[in-house]
């Protein structure tokens, strides 16, 4: 039965209010973000904040999830980088436009689907994590810097804190930027700004195709990291919807969004931008500042270059440590601390709390998302594997009239927990009648199907038989299929 969609936020002057005074906030925040991850990426400023101008612009239009935030990321610049360094700006762009393509054809594929294998475990490890790792991107930010940056950045915390108590009708982060921007100018207060970062364009991208020859030696050079680009792009982005729904208790079109990250990267690569995807911290930024629709996505990319363009020398005024500020809020803010209270973990089996602790161990490691949410998934299946793997019970049955052996297997027979199974029989002691009742179990898969071929096997080599039943209609459709096909069960 399809699942149904809340009725979409009517338009009103509070929610209009709510949306552009989110998506500015946002704006500011992606600035110099955009300009690091140019600097990540080995490319020009202006090729981060043109990417995010169209990631956000394009993506609120062809998106999936209203209120998330797309732009230039740091996991994507770190897939790129390494592109951009050995053979140059066209190629990375090359590789942002088949990027796309690929995330198209993938989110047409239903990849957006794999999101349900995603353990609650691992979501929390990813959103730990992602609070490690935004508090992380600004302790650089807070090295090697004059004495004053330290008293501002607490000061933007204690107005973003104290603030919403006066009113909410203000987004608190935006009180704190402006005033901190207004302190730091009018004081003559040496600290650094976003204007360090990098030069801010000056007029809009063009569209254009990448300066690369066309031929098949090109696409086989880029398309591995344009594939790796895909991937990771479609990972952080359901993640992110993902944990938007959560929020916000509403569904999102899962493969709509998957298919709009494609659209949205072949539009900025043709634009000359590096390429993106959801971004977690802005995105957080955006719902916390209670905007919901498509409007305040749309309005932050339109922000971000009107900032760039028409505000360049103000914006480049905006001191680092006002957006730390934010930052490092935003970072407390996402962090799930009621799983890690220790009451919390107490109660919680030992195997969830591992798969969440090695989730955010990978990620903080690696500083991709995308790879600890694998690592992270794929250490649930284990301990999951390794749980239901106990569960396979094998037990004699009394016979009444005492002329045959019965046993009662009950679980679910897998890879896993049938490989015990021969080892459950007494084949020299039964008598030459063997009955296994598979009434309680169900046949998952080939190995299973093996491990009854064996025991057949091995009474069979004493002049035993062995009659198999209470096989369900799917577990017998399986065991009538392979039994005796399998090389090595005998």
């Amino acid at each position: 039965m399809a699942r149904r969609l809340k009725p979409a936020h009517p338009i009103t002057a509070k929610l209009l209010r709510t949306e552009v005074l989110a998506g500015l906030v946002v704006a500011l925040a992606l600035i110099p973000e955009a300009i690091s991850f140019s600097i990540i990426a080995g490319v020009d400023p202006s090729i981060g904040l043109f990417a995010s101008f169209t990631m956000a612009v394009t993506i609120a239009i062809v998106g999936g999830r209203p209120a998330m935030i797309s732009a230039a990321t740091g996991a994507i610049a770190l897939v790129v980088a390494p592109l951009s360094r050995e053979h140059g700006l066209g190629y990375l762009i090359a590789a942002v436009i088949l990027g796309g393509v690929f995330q198209i054809v993938l989110g047409s594929l239903g990849v957006a689907r794999l999101m349900r294998f995603v353990p609650r475990s691992v979501m929390l490890g990813f959103v730990n994590a992602l609070a490690i790792l935004i508090f992380m991107a600004q302790v650089p930010e807070l090295r090697d810097v004059p004495w004053p940056v330290y008293p501002l950045v607490l000061a933007g915390l204690a107005l973003m804190i104290l603030f919403p108590r006066i009113t909410k009708v203000v987004p608190a982060p935006l009180v704190s930027i402006v005033a901190l921007t207004a302190l730091t100018v009018g004081a003559g207060i040496a600290v650094p700004n976003v204007g360090d970062k990098g030069a801010l364009p000056s007029s809009l991208p063009v569209p254009g195709l990448p300066d690369v020859p066309f031929t098949l030696d090109t696409l086989t050079l880029i398309a591995p990291y344009a594939f790796a680009f895909a991937l990771v792009g479609l990972m952080e982005s359901l993640m992110t919807a993902k944990l938007v729904d959560d929020m916000t208790d509403t569904h999102s079109n899962k493969t709509r969004e998957s298919i709009g990250q494609g659209i949205a990267n072949v539009v900025t690569g043709c634009f000359g931008g590096m390429g993106g995807c959801a971004m977690i911290g802005q995105t957080m930024i955006n719902v916390k500042n209670g905007a919901r629709t498509r409007i305040s996505t749309f309005l932050a990319g339109v922000f971000l270059m009107v900032l760039c363009i028409v505000f360049g020398p103000i914006v480049s005024d905006i001191p680092m440590a006002a957006l730390v500020a934010v930052m490092v809020l935003v970072a407390f803010g996402t962090f799930d601390w009621h799983s890690v209270h220790p009451a919390t973990l107490k109660r919680m089996p030992i195997g969830e709390t591992t798969v969440m602790v090695v989730t955010v161990a990978v990620v903080v490691a690696t500083h991709n998302l995308a790879i600890g949410v694998i690592v992270g998934s794929l250490t649930a299946m284990v301990i999951f594997a390794r749980r239901v793997a106990h569960l396979v019970n094998v037990s004699a049955v009394t016979d009444p009239e005492g002329g045959h052996a019965v046993y009662a297997v009950t679980g679910e027979l897998f890879f896993a927990s049938s490989n015990d199974l021969v080892y459950q029989f007494d084949y020299a002691g039964d008598p030459e009648h063997v009955v296994i009742d598979l009434t309680g179990a169900h046949i998952w898969d080939a190995s299973s199907v093996a491990a009854l071929d064996a025991v057949t096997t091995k009474y069979a080599s004493r002049g035993k038989t062995v009659e198999i039943i209470g096989l369900n209609e799917g577990s017998a459709r399986m065991h009538g299929t392979l039994s005796g096909e399998l090389a090595g069960s005998h």
